[in-house]
């Protein structure tokens, strides 16, 4: 079973609302409260720059289809890479 380092009870609850929500319109309803629209954007972002990374696209290509700069683009990378495979199990169920 996975341990994360940030685990926490207000974490916790957090993810266990996420887990909560039924269908797009929770989502939205929840994430518009909970969220800047700045922060459900970057999140977004990242999202599809982690599926472009996935289906081999170059950082340029990424930076311009995204406007995510190199540094997330970098980051998101790294995670691909070394993180703890969030996003590799996300993008396989949305497939």
């Amino acid at each position: 079973m996975y341990k994360s380092k940030f685990e926490n009870p207000e974490i916790d609850g957090l993810f266990s609302a996420v887990l909560a929500l039924r269908d797009m319109e929770d989502c939205y309803r929840f994430f518009e409260d909970i969220c800047t629209v700045n922060e459900i954007k970057s999140m977004a972002q990242r999202l599809e720059v982690a599926k472009m990374l996935r289906n081999g696209a170059t950082f340029s290509s990424i930076e311009e289809k995204t406007g995510a700069s190199s540094a997330t683009i970098s980051r998101v990378n790294r995670c691909l890479q070394y993180g703890a495979d969030g996003y590799k199990t996300i993008l396989k169920r949305l497939e």
